[in-house]
């Protein structure tokens, strides 16, 4: 692919087509599974997400077993969509983000890179100082956790763009128990934690909520040019 090229590679209107079609799904067709390179494309799509600093911190568990996506549906206050699409995507944050999780992330520069690691100790310092100002804030959202959280949300809204691109329906799932998630998932000990989860799959003939119009403010009311 060429990176230099300023052609989009989809039409404006392809993009709102494709977004004006996505819904929050709340009833997929468990019979009908994503091909194997649409969810290889999807996996990507995680894999590139963007978060500050590059710093990406987070995991991204995807699970397919049905018994276990049966019981994350009951960890979900009993809603089906975990039981019945065809991937469930947990989005789990790294908790604690520590000199040493920076220090990794630094030598991962180094080697896609290819530049020496005394040649970041600059950046080095920029990401530690960040992190360390976020908290210190004293808004009530001054933990690193808190960062890792928004960054995981981050890269949920880039899956379900991508999704919608590819007539891939999801379900943003925000109403889950976390400490079920953690327990079902194994999460403990290992220094990830659940944040939100989305399914992902294709939506049943009957779901009536697939024909409803889509609500949205006004522009006015939500765009502001200055």
């Amino acid at each position: 692919m060429n990176t230099t090229t300023t052609k989009p590679s989809i039409s404006t209107a392809q993009l709102l087509a494709a977004l004006n079609w996505r819904y929050a799904t709340k009833k997929f067709d468990a019979a009908k599974k994503i091909p194997a390179d649409t969810w290889a494309a999807l996996e990507r799509s995680l894999v590139l997400a963007p978060s500050s600093m590059g710093l990406q911190p987070w995991k991204f568990i995807i699970i397919t077993d049905s018994a276990l996506k049966k019981k994350l549906s009951a960890a979900s206050h009993g809603q089906t969509q975990p039981a019945d699409a065809s991937h469930l995507v947990v989005f789990a944050l790294r908790k604690n983000l520590d000199a040493a999780f920076v220090e990794k992330y630094m030598e991962r520069i180094a080697k896609v890179r290819g530049v020496t690691r005394d040649s970041l100790a600059g950046f080095q310092q920029m990401v530690s100082g960040g992190i360390g100002r976020y908290a210190q804030r004293d808004d009530g959202a001054g933990t690193a956790d808190c960062f890792a959280s928004q960054q995981c949300h981050i890269a949920l809204g880039q899956f379900m763009t991508a999704a919608a691109l590819l007539a891939v329906d999801t379900c943003a799932l925000g109403g889950i128990d976390s400490v079920q998630y953690d327990e079902l998932l194994k999460l403990k000990g290992t220094g990830y934690t659940t944040v939100i989860a989305c399914a992902a799959g294709y939506r049943a003939g009957d779901d009536k909520y697939a024909t409803l119009p889509k609500v949205r403010f006004e522009d006015k009311d939500v765009l502001a040019h200055i």
